[in-house]
């Protein structure tokens, strides 16, 4: 059983080289893979100093883009999805995502913030669903048909699509894990309106997936 971990990044040369330092000591794990979505700083470059493999996209795909061509250019079994933004990870974060799928017990694990900090886990308490951390078979993420088109919204996308097969989805808490809000790393007013691009490429996606019903 091979693992693959991917991380889709867009401008996160600050944050990346410490969430692949942890999943290189991760001993389960196969292969590291990051796709830079466009970046214009120095996101691939620092990813690889750590002999990972780094996919460069010329221009911004959106994140479901980028989380497909990183699942295309694996053969892995298990594919390990993480944000480049995150604070706070540790080896144990990474096998609890991953024991529950590599055990059978589910077929897509998700991880919850908890105790990182006050904005982050009230965020993720509204809405688990959006978490980019989670595990999933390879056998299911092949049978998601519209991934690469659903930007922002590919998260629902996942847990749509598994919940239609009658699948459970695992909720796994990430204790002292947080994330850089947007708004951190673009000050408030761009912060604010990424955010708000993102939250609405999520609702067009799910608008979209239910009119095709």
């Amino acid at each position: 059983m091979k693992i693959a971990a991917i991380i889709p990044a867009f401008n996160e040369a600050k944050t990346i080289g410490a969430i692949i330092k942890v999943l290189k000591r991760v001993n389960i794990i196969d292969t590291v893979i990051v796709v830079s979505d466009g970046s214009t700083d120095k996101t691939a470059e620092v990813s690889l100093r750590y002999g990972v493999t780094v996919i460069e996209l010329p221009e911004n795909r959106g994140k479901g883009a980028a989380m497909k061509v990183g699942l295309d250019s694996t053969e892995a079994d298990i594919i390990l999805f993480l944000d480049a933004d995150l604070i706070g990870l540790v080896s144990e974060h990474v096998f609890s995502l991953l024991l529950p799928v590599m055990e059978g017990s589910t077929v897509m694990t998700v991880g919850i913030f908890k105790k990182g900090r006050l904005t982050t886990d009230l965020a993720q308490k509204v809405a688990p669903y959006l978490s980019g951390q989670r595990a999933i078979r390879r056998t299911v993420l092949e049978k998601i048909p519209d991934m690469e088109i659903a930007r922002f919204g590919v998260e629902i996308a996942l847990t749509k699509h598994i919940k239609s097969q009658k699948n459970e989805v695992k909720k796994i808490m990430l204790p002292d894990m947080s994330h850089v809000m947007k708004e951190e790393k673009l000050g408030i007013i761009k912060g604010l309106a990424a955010r708000i691009k993102m939250y609405w490429e999520i609702i067009r996606y799910f608008t979209r997936a239910e009119q095709l019903k």
